[in-house]
C-alpha cells in the first residue's frame, strides 16, 4: 500500500492502545505492529456496502415516491421497526380484565397488610367483567383466611456497568430527555476539553465505544474516592469487572470521567447546564459501577381461604449500596416501589377488612422512544452504536418519523417508503438479514474475503435493482383540510417539501397557491387571547407561540393547556415525567403546582 508518508504497511508502523492513560500509551510505543489489513478491509467493505445500498436505492425512491428521500442499510431497518410497531398499536384491541386487592388484618397482632388475589381453585384468576368480579369479591368476604406459606430471602442488586455509547444514549434519553444526537454533541465537548481554570482539560474518555472495560488507574482512583466519601461498606472486596458483548470491538475503554477528583460540584460555574447534566450522569454512573450491591430483604406470603389464594409480597432495603449514588432509568411506566410488610407467621389467622376491585385494560406495545430504539438496534445486532445518533437524526430529517412527546411515530411517507422497500427490497429491511450482514462484515477482520462478501451481496441485489425500475410511481396519501384556497375555492391539502409541511391547492398546476401550515393547539394565548400555534425553531425543535407574533411575544417550549392552576389560578403547561406520565405544571415560578393527567383508560 502506497501512502502519503511512504510507510511500508508490513513495517512495525502501527501502535495500538485501548485507554488514554500514560502507561497505556508508553506500552504501545514499545509494541508497534504492522497495519492489520483485516480491519482495513472490514471497514472498506462496510463503506462500500453502505454506499451501494444508499446510492442505488435512493434514486429509485426519488423517481417512484418523492425527491429528497434516502435509503440506508441500517436506517431503512430502523424505520421499518417503527412502522411495524405503529401498525401493531393501531391494530391492537384492548381487552378488559379485573384484579382484586385486599387489606388483611392479622387477628393476634391486629397488624394490617395488603395482598392481591392470585388464584381461584388453584387456577390463575381470569376476571373479565365487573359482574364476575363483584361476585367473586362478595364470596371472598365470607371466607376465613390463614397464612399458609411465608417465604423470606435476600436480594443483591449488582451495580450497573459504566456507560458505552449505546447505554449513554439510552440513559440520557430516559433521564435527561436528550436525543442521541444532542447527547453525542455535548459528550464531544466534554471529551475535547473545557477550560476549567487550569487550561483546557478533557473531562471524559472517548465517547464512541462498545467496551465496558475500565483502566486499572481509574478503578484505583474510584475505590479511593468511594472509601473516602461513603465508607468501606460501600466498597466491594474486589473491583467490579463487566463482561463485554461478544461483538464488542473493545477499541476504547468505557465512558468515564478522566479524573474522579473533578466532581460535578467542583465544575459548577464552569460547565453550562447541558454539559453539567451529562457530566454528572457519566460521573455518577462510573462511581456507582465500582460500588457494592444493594441488599434487600424480600418476603412473600400466601393467604388462603376457601377457594381463594391471595399473595402478599414486599421488600425492605437493608443496605443501599451503589443506589446511594445512582438509580437506573426505566423504559416502562411502572414505578419501582418497596412495599413494607409486617412480620408474617405461617398458621396465623387473618380477616379481610377491605376489598378493592380494579378495572384494567390490556395495553398495546409502547411506541419506540430514542432509548428503546437504540436498545432494540443494539440487541438485534443492527448497525454500530456510534452510528445510532446519526440514524435517528436522518430518519427524522427525511420525515419518515416524527417526534410525538418523547416517542417516535411513523409518518405517512415513512409507511409508504417502508412498504415499497418491503415489497421490492425485502432483504434490505429484514432484521435478520441486516444483523447477519453485520456478522459477515465483522468476520472480515478475522481474515474473511471482503471482495467475496460484497460480490455475494451484489449479485442478487443487482437483479432486484433491475426489477425495481418496473415499479409504478407511488401516490402519496393526500390529507384534505377545511381551509379553502383563496384563489379558486378548492379545499387545500397538506403536502411536504424541503422545509416541512405546507398547504397547497389540489388544482395544481392550474392553481399554484400555497401557504404555511399552521397547527393550532386549541388554547387561547395567555397574553392576548389569540390562537396558540405550534412552531419549529431553526434547529427543528417544536415550541408554541402566539399567532400574532411579533405583535404578541408569547412563547413556550411546553404546550399550554386550558386548565388553570387549582392553587393560584395561573396558566399551566403539559409536561411528561421520567416514566413518560403526562402532568400539568403551573407556570407561576412561585407556585409550580403539578396535577397528574389521567389517561382515558385509567379507572384505578
Amino acid at each position: 500500500m502506497n501512502s502519503i508518508l511512504g510507510i511500508d504497511e508490513n513495517d512495525d508502523c502501527r501502535i495500538e492502545f485501548n485507554e488514554i492513560t500514560k502507561q497505556a500509551v508508553v506500552d504501545s510505543l514499545g509494541h508497534a505492529r504492522p497495519i492489520d489489513m483485516g480491519r482495513v478491509n472490514a471497514q472498506q467493505a462496510r463503506r462500500i456496502l453502505d454506499r451501494l445500498v444508499g446510492y442505488k436505492i435512493s434514486p429509485i425512491l426519488w423517481k417512484k415516491v418523492r425527491t429528497g428521500l434516502s435509503a440506508g442499510r441500517v436506517q431503512s431497518v430502523a424505520v421499518r421497526l417503527i412502522c411495524d410497531r405503529d401498525r401493531e398499536i393501531e391494530a391492537f384491541k384492548p381487552e378488559e380484565y379485573w384484579s382484586i386487592d385486599a387489606k388483611f388484618t392479622e387477628k393476634n397482632t391486629n397488624q394490617q397488610f395488603g395482598a392481591r388475589l392470585e388464584r381461584i381453585k388453584g387456577k390463575k384468576i381470569e376476571l373479565g367483567s365487573e359482574a364476575d368480579t363483584k361476585a367473586v369479591a362478595q364470596d371472598a368476604l365470607t371466607k376465613s383466611y390463614t397464612i399458609t406459606k411465608v417465604k423470606k430471602g435476600k436480594r443483591n442488586r449488582k451495580a450497573p456497568a459504566p456507560f458505552t455509547t449505546s447505554t449513554l444514549q439510552q440513559e440520557a434519553a430516559r433521564k435527561l430527555n436528550s436525543s442521541p444526537a444532542n447527547t453525542m454533541r455535548v459528550a464531544q465537548q466534554l471529551y475535547e476539553g473545557i477550560d476549567v481554570g487550569e487550561g483546557v482539560v478533557g473531562l471524559i474518555t472517548y465517547m464512541r465505544t462498545d467496551s465496558m472495560r475500565i483502566a486499572n488507574e481509574a478503578v484505583g482512583e474510584a475505590r479511593v474516592y468511594i472509601t473516602d466519601k461513603y465508607g468501606k461498606d460501600y466498597l466491594p472486596e474486589k473491583p467490579n469487572v463487566y463482561k463485554n458483548r461478544r461483538s464488542a470491538q473493545d477499541a476504547h475503554e468505557a465512558i468515564r470521567p478522566t479524573s474522579v477528583m473533578r466532581t460535578p460540584k467542583s465544575l459548577e460555574g464552569v460547565l453550562d447546564r447541558y454539559q453539567m447534566r451529562l457530566y454528572e450522569l457519566i460521573f455518577n454512573r462510573f462511581i456507582a459501577s465500582q460500588m457494592a450491591p444493594e441488599v434487600s430483604d424480600t418476603i412473600s406470603a400466601d393467604i388462603e381461604g376457601g377457594d381463594y389464594l391471595f399473595r402478599a409480597s414486599g421488600s425492605i432495603v437493608r443496605f443501599p449500596g451503589y443506589r446511594a449514588v445512582y438509580i437506573e432509568g426505566r423504559d416502562d411506566d411502572e414505578e419501582e416501589k418497596d412495599k413494607r410488610l409486617p412480620e408474617l407467621i405461617e398458621g396465623c389467622v387473618c380477616a379481610i377488612s377491605d376489598l378493592d376491585p380494579q378495572q384494567h385494560f390490556t395495553q398495546p406495545p409502547p411506541r419506540f422512544t430514542d432509548a428503546t430504539l437504540v436498545k432494540t438496534l443494539e440487541e438485534k445486532g443492527i448497525g454500530r452504536p456510534s452510528t445510532y445518533a446519526t440514524i435517528i437524526s436522518t430518519i427524522i430529517d427525511r420525515e419518515y418519523v416524527e417526534r410525538e412527546g418523547r416517542t417516535l411515530k411513523a409518518t405517512d411517507i415513512g409507511f409508504v417508503v417502508t412498504d415499497l422497500m418491503k415489497n421490492n427490497f425485502e432483504d434490505i429491511v429484514d432484521e435478520e438479514f441486516t444483523a447477519d450482514m453485520e456478522t459477515k462484515l465483522d468476520a472480515i477482520e478475522e481474515g474473511g474475503n471482503w471482495k467475496k462478501t460484497l460480490a455475494d451481496f451484489y449479485a442478487p441485489f443487482k437483479l432486484t435493482l433491475d426489477d425495481a425500475e418496473k415499479i409504478e410511481r407511488v401516490k402519496l396519501p393526500v390529507v384534505e383540510t377545511d381551509i379553502p384556497c383563496e384563489k379558486c375555492g378548492a379545499m387545500m391539502v397538506i403536502k411536504s417539501g424541503r422545509f416541512g409541511k405546507f398547504l397547497a391547492c389540489p388544482n395544481y398546476p392550474e392553481c399554484k397557491n400555497t401557504k404555511p401550515l399552521v397547527e393550532e393547539v386549541g388554547v387561547p394565548c395567555p397574553k392576548c387571547g389569540a390562537k396558540v400555534i405550534k412552531r419549529k425553531s431553526k434547529k427543528g425543535k417544536v415550541f408554541f407561540g402566539c399567532e400574532k407574533y411579533p405583535d404578541c411575544d408569547y412563547v413556550s417550549w411546553n404546550q399550554p393547556v386550558e386548565e388553570k392552576c387549582s392553587e393560584c389560578g395561573g396558566d399551566m403547561v403539559l409536561k411528561f415525567g421520567k416514566n413518560k406520565a403526562p402532568y400539568h405544571e403551573c407556570t407561576n415560578e412561585a407556585c409550580k403546582h403539578r396535577e397528574f393527567v389521567k389517561s382515558k383508560q385509567d379507572n384505578g
